[in-house]
């Protein structure tokens, strides 16, 4: 996902690329807070993460069930002048339905 966020234009790492593939959801959150960026998950635990830690960084929960990987893409293209807008208020945590 994170190389066609950046063909949109989006400056994106995958976990796996900053040494984070194996790390706790906490320490990934830590990671995001320190460089404002925004995490892209399934896993509820980082909304309780959103919702609870003094943090810079943002959540994507995608709530589209089980899904491959262009199914994922295609909501994701639907939905982007939803998901920018509401990042670009500042929300901290978006929703993907």
């Amino acid at each position: 996902m994170s190389h066609y966020l950046c063909s949109r234009g989006c400056d994106c790492t995958h976990v796996e690329d900053v040494g984070l593939s194996k790390a706790s959801d906490s320490d990934i959150w830590s990671y995001a807070g320190e460089n404002e960026c925004i995490v892209i998950s399934k896993d509820e635990d980082f909304l309780y993460l959103a919702k609870s830690a003094e943090s810079r960084a943002r959540f994507l929960w995608v709530r589209l069930g089980n899904c491959r990987m262009p199914a994922l893409l295609k909501a994701i293209a639907r939905l982007w002048p939803r998901i920018e807008a509401s990042l670009a208020a500042g929300d901290r945590v978006v929703e993907l339905r």
